[in-house]
């Protein structure tokens, strides 16, 4: 499929594959889209400044850089985040189409449907888009979907009339008349206000004043305040909302100038926020910020999970607002007919941005056509050959293109290029299959996990999904005869790793099957277990994870996640079970901390021991109530009168008996000596790098760990 990308200051459209549909999501055939002239013009604008300009006018994102710098060092860290800039950027949040296909667990929606879609990310700009489906609203009868695709623009400024609460017969101003300036003022005259428009393009205005706006001003010739004080008796507006897109700190400032008394302030723009007090303090205002399109915007259980609230408690969530402003569009209350040009093709996207740029003639509102074409549902598509595979090198199917795999295992299969090939790249996300496939010299990309199976070029499958796909999608390909890396969890449940142990007892000539537990390769790792050879003694083990807090509406803590202790801390179940031996769990016990009206769950606060049939004894303490400046892994080993420590992964003390220690300049996990492992089972026949009895064994004790946690 055809799809808008954002590179270096400009937009390209590029073929990539088609997007697979979710399981709450509806996979719709996007007929019209619309431009977002403020936010996508800004990010086209950011997009050609050089890094450092990037930096200083996007301060969060140098922070995540500088974190990524000190966890996976700074050429990797430099490496990937050109890498990203190279592929480009889907952009849009607005369109309309038609069902072409509905996920498993979805209702109310049917092939053939007419929708409206909202969400960056989702109504990307692309001739196919997956939609959950709290973020798409039925079509009415009558309304084009081309007036349709601006749903999302309908929806922002919709919430900022909720918030600003006008009654029948207040006078409102609208500060900044673009499109979202315009359909705000048209809202306020439907609710039975007087509208009084603020811009300094007379065009806009007189637009605005078309379509039942009262007065218009323009501040470059008016002074906007005194206006407004004159227009209503020299009390002042009941309220103005602010849609302008600005710096400046005036435009706030002269807002709360022109409102009366107990009035109110709603911003819905990007404009300076360094507030004076002796603007509102006198008039005791209500500043509000509205957040987008409506309660519900920004929450993953809403908008990911399509888990809706309740009506009678949330009138107007941003579905509901959704739809409301496509009614108000369809009975004519609302009009932007007269503010929109004819549309521009998907393949003169290119032109359609650079409308955008003609300072004086831009329109206000720019709508991109996709005309139905064969090949659309392709969900494969090839890449560009870059250099030569070496010979025996592992083909790797990758399936699910995470960050965590773009941050560690692709480019440590870089450094391994003599021993790893990347074949393909999978992903639900057609863009993100090609950036990452493109930037790591892939053969193709793909959206259909199908793909890598039937492909016999592909002979290790990498499964770096979210958790709970991890088993179903480890099964399948073993039974397709691949091998397979999968990181971890294994399994979120019994009977997933019940059908994986089964699999094995029928074929125990399967393929080979690895769980991503890097920390026993880790040569920290390595130089205990070297100290720790020939013990006479059980061990006695202490492990403390300072893991970080992490909110409970994260995709981790959800059932697509599983929680911490199944996410994350079956790592060091699997650490115990390197350092023990080859000795089977006997025993495991667990109490969680959970303390009352806080905000973590059973399952990030707690403490687990386990006891093995030598008698060994491993207990791992787990928070994320910590400082997360502190080291994050600590481990006291205690046997044959010594003590081993390990600090987090780079230092490793010996005390007692005449080991030396260890050290590194940074923290080593052991993702690149996991992959070395591997290609020495897969190429030289060398033993799995972890018994499957040990997979299987960690894995059932996280599950135990689980229900002993009451999670």
């Amino acid at each position: 499929m055809k799809q808008v990308l954002i590179k270096g200051g400009s937009a390209v459209v590029e073929e990539v594959p088609t997007p697979s549909v979710g399981r709450r999501n509806i996979l719709v055939r996007v007929t019209h889209s619309c431009i977002s002239v403020g936010t996508e013009m800004a990010g086209m604008r950011m997009s050609g400044l050089p890094l450092y300009q990037r930096a200083l006018k996007q301060p969060e994102n140098v922070k995540r850089v500088l974190d990524m710098m000190r966890d996976q060092g700074i050429k990797r860290t430099l490496d990937r985040v050109q890498g990203k800039l190279a592929a480009g950027s889907a952009t849009g949040y607005s369109a309309a189409g038609i069902v072409i296909e509905v996920g498993e667990e979805v209702e109310g929606f049917s092939v053939g449907d007419r929708v409206a879609c909202a969400g960056a990310g989702v109504a990307n700009h692309a001739e196919i888009i997956d939609v959950p489906v709290n973020l798409a609203v039925p079509c009415p009868e009558g309304l084009g979907n081309g007036m349709a695709s601006t749903v999302t623009l309908g929806a922002i400024a919709m919430q900022g009339v909720r918030r600003a609460n006008p009654t029948l017969g207040e006078t409102f101003v609208v500060v900044g008349l673009g499109i979202l300036g315009q359909i705000t003022a048209q809202l306020l005259t439907a609710n039975g206000c007087r509208v009084i428009g603020v811009d300094l393009d007379p065009q806009r205005v007189d637009l605005a004043l078309g379509t039942g706006m009262a007065i218009g001003i323009n501040p470059a010739t008016d002074p906007y305040v005194e206006r407004v004080l004159k227009h209503t008796q020299g009390l002042g507006a009941d309220g103005v909302i602010v849609t302008a897109a600005t710096p400046s700190n005036e435009v706030i400032s002269e807002a709360m100038q022109a409102c009366r008394k107990k009035g109110r302030v709603v911003l819905v723009g990007d404009v300076g926020l360094d507030l004076n007090r002796a603007d509102f303090y006198k008039k005791e205002l209500d500043f509000l910020i509205s957040s987008s399109y409506g309660p519900g915007r920004y929450d993953p259980v809403y908008e990911e999970g399509g888990q809706d609230y309740p009506l009678p408690y949330v009138r107007w969530t941003e579905n509901r607002n959704m739809q409301a402003y496509l009614d108000l569009l369809q009975s004519g209350r609302v009009r932007l007919d007269h503010l929109c040009a004819e549309p521009f093709d998907i393949d003169r996207a290119g032109e359609a941005y650079d409308a955008l740029k003609v300072e004086g003639r831009k329109p206000l509102l720019v709508l991109l056509a996709y005309p139905e074409r064969e090949g659309q549902r392709g969900t494969r598509v090839a890449l560009p050959p870059r250099s030569r595979p070496s010979s025996g090198a592992i083909r790797v199917g990758l399936a699910g293109a995470s960050s965590f795999a773009q941050g560690m295992h692709l480019p440590n299969m870089v450094k391994l290029r003599d021993r790893f090939s990347l074949r393909a790249v999978m992903s639900r996300t057609g863009a993100n299959a090609k950036a990452v496939g493109t930037q790591y010299e892939a053969g193709y990309c793909t959206t259909r996990f199908e793909d890598l199976l039937e492909d016999a070029d592909v002979d290790l499958v990498m499964v770096t999904t979210r958790h709970d796909l991890h088993a179903p999608m480890t099964l399948q390909a073993l039974r397709a005869g691949k091998h397979v890396f999968v990181e971890k969890p294994l399994a979120l449940r019994e009977d997933e790793l019940d059908a994986i142990e089964r699999f094995y007892a029928e074929r125990p000539d399967g393929p080979l099957l690895m769980v991503g537990y890097n920390r026993r390769f880790s040569p920290a790792t390595q130089a205990v277990v070297r100290v720790l050879a020939g013990r006479t003694t059980p061990l006695l083990v202490n492990y403390r994870m300072n893991a970080g807090f992490i909110p409970p509406d994260h995709w981790v803590q959800g059932p697509e996640g599983g929680g911490r202790n199944l996410g994350e801390a079956c790592h060091i179940y699997d650490l115990f079970s390197a350092l023990v031996g080859e000795h089977a769990v006997v025993d495991v016990q667990a109490s969680a901390v959970h303390p009352r009206g806080e905000p973590w769950r059973r399952n990030d606060n707690f403490v687990a021991t386990l006891r093995y049939a030598d008698g060994s004894v491993c207990t791992l303490t787990y928070t994320s109530m910590g400082e997360k400046s502190h080291p994050k892994e600590r481990m006291e080993v205690f046997a044959d009168g010594r003590v081993v420590t390990m600090d987090d992964y780079k230092s490793v003390a010996i005390h007692g008996g005449r080991h030396t220690g260890w050290s590194a300049p940074s923290a080593q996990k052991g993702q690149y000596e996991e992959l070395v492992a591997l290609a020495r089972s897969l190429r030289e026949g060398a033993p799995w790098p972890i018994s499957l009895a040990d997979q299987l064994q960690t894995s059932r004790v996280a599950l135990r760990i689980e229900q002993l946690l009451g999670a």
